[in-house]
């Protein structure tokens, strides 16, 4: 088990090293610069910024000292909001977007959960037929379409919930129903199929044949079997989500880090959108790492190489 970690932790070490790389030189290829939107800026004013933000140096030596920069946390200074660093940018709106993000993780697990395991059990009636529906449309309808439903009744038309920021607890509902329907949703979906597959197995009949109770066989037996597609499912759900999904942080104004990304990339900060992506990068591929882990203690039988 130590060394499968140690394994996983190395690789994991890799692949954040080649998103920076790739995220890096991609960046640097791309036409234009961050100082041409820069109003009535002379040739002279232009060569002294960017002298100042080390972009003058060739383009492996520019390459170095980031990635030694970043391995020590330091993303380097913002090119747009002059004064602040991009670590204090992702500081400051990063636990924004973890708050609306860790509402929708919660409020996902909690319905898709027991809604996937009911309608595998009611498989073929009614509540089956309105779980699968529900599901259907929570991965068909884009979110964007959601925020616009959402706020137009409980908004405009009722008036009984806020439409943007984050003020009060009334102002996180919406956002959180608008992200948290797509993984609610697909969990729904996951659950259903799994339960459904494990619930023919010989162990569950031998189960039932020994006269086990219901909820016994249920929880003990298939649930604990059952879930490990949505173990799977997890690790990119929570990392999306915590994130902020950067469409329902715009539509509702949201001062998370999905808006600042959004203004990096309008603005060419090179810098944030760099230091942006790498962060969401290494929290996806942490997540991925603690799901590999967390396999071995939901289903004991998974062999670790």
């Amino acid at each position: 088990m130590a060394k499968y970690i140690v394994k996983r932790i190395l690789l994991a070490i890799v692949t954040i090293w080649a998103v920076a790389t790739l995220t890096f030189f991609l960046m640097n290829l791309v036409p234009g610069g961050p100082f041409l939107s820069e109003k009535a800026i002379s040739p002279q004013a232009q060569a002294a910024l960017e002298a100042k933000y080390g972009l003058d140096k060739p383009m492996f030596q520019r390459y170095l000292n980031y990635v030694t920069s970043a391995a020590h946390g330091d993303f380097g200074d913002s090119l747009k909001q002059r004064g602040r660093t991009v670590m204090s940018i992702i500081s400051m709106k990063f636990p924004v977007s973890a708050r609306v993000g860790g509402l929708s993780v919660l409020v996902a697990l909690t319905l898709g959960i027991p809604l996937g395991c009911i309608a595998a059990l009611k498989r073929g009636k009614a509540a089956d037929s309105v779980i699968s529906v529900v599901a259907t449309c929570g991965i068909a309808v884009p979110s964007f379409v959601i925020c616009t439903v959402l706020m137009y009744f409980f908004g405009v038309k009722l008036g009984i919930l806020p439409t943007m920021g984050l003020e009060t607890g009334k102002h996180y509902i919406m956002p959180v129903i608008a992200l948290s329907f797509y993984p609610t949703a697909y969990i729904m979906r996951l659950m259903r199929s799994s339960m459904l597959d494990v619930l023919g197995q010989d162990y569950m009949r031998t189960a039932r044949a020994k006269g086990l109770a219901g909820g016994k066989i249920l929880f003990k037996h298939a649930l604990r079997n059952a879930i490990l597609p949505v173990v799977t499912y997890v690790g990119p759900m929570l990392a999306y989500t915590i994130t902020g999904s950067f469409v329902v942080e715009k539509i509702f104004v949201i001062p998370g880090l999905g808006g600042e990304f959004i203004k990096a990339i309008n603005g060419r900060d090179y810098t944030l959108i760099m230091g942006t992506t790498i962060f969401l990068a290494t929290l996806v591929i942490i997540m991925n790492v603690v799901v590999d882990i967390i396999y071995k203690i939901v289903d004991p039988r998974i062999k670790l190489k």
